[in-house]
């Protein structure tokens, strides 16, 4: 008995140890939405982005009035913000309300870490995308966004739910494979955004929410 009253003290300390060092309130659903933002965005661009081209101008099917290479990108950029901000809000909302169920705080030590960690690469990511756009190299920013991305997730890891992890690890691999297919960036940018984010979404609705 005393064994057994023992082994429970530790597994609560350590069980409230977990909880002051990390953030557990993510929403696998939010993942899942996340997903779905980013397949729509993908079939948006897609639109945009089927085309002929010359120095200048974009020539989408079907569209008699061929448009300017800058004004694609900026339609581009708009597509991308939208599926940024939803997301994130998102995320934010299907947290809070996580984390009330839990009786836990959504913006305490442990997310303030979180945010930090993940901001780091991600930042750096945007940034470098940037440039890249800037120097015209547009067949790299699909893998430069989903490497960094993936970066960002594996170090925000360590202070969240541990599957986090292997969703960054799995991004990383899709954005390196993308580098050498140029020209197919929406393509691998859907898998891994959308697809990966649905299914790891998924799996953590049925591994942790749904308890």
């Amino acid at each position: 008995m005393e064994n057994e009253k023992y082994l429970q003290d530790i597994a609560e300390i350590k069980n409230m140890m977990n909880k002051s060092s990390r953030f557990l309130s993510l929403s696998g659903l939010s993942g899942i939405l996340a997903g779905f933002y980013a397949l729509i965005g993908a079939f948006l661009a897609n639109n945009i982005i089927k085309y002929t081209y010359d120095s200048r101008y974009i020539i989408v099917r079907g569209q008699s009035n061929p448009i300017t290479i800058e004004s694609a990108i900026k339609q581009l950029f708009v597509i991308a913000a939208a599926v940024v901000i939803l997301s994130i809000i998102t995320g934010i909302l299907l947290s809070r309300t996580k984390a009330k169920k839990l009786g836990e705080s959504l913006w305490d030590v442990s997310s303030k870490r979180l945010v930090v960690q993940f901001a780091i690469p991600l930042i750096s990511g945007g940034l470098f995308s940037l440039a890249l756009l800037y120097q015209g190299y547009y067949g790299l920013i699909a893998p430069v966004t989903l490497i960094f991305y993936g970066l960002a997730c594996v170090n925000a890891s360590k202070y969240t739910l541990g599957d986090v992890k292997y969703l960054g690890l799995t991004m990383i691999l899709i954005g390196l494979i993308s580098t050498f297919f140029i020209g197919y960036g929406l393509f691998f940018w859907a898998i891994g955004f959308g697809f990966c984010h649905i299914g790891y979404g998924y799996v953590m609705f049925r591994k942790y929410d749904r308890k």
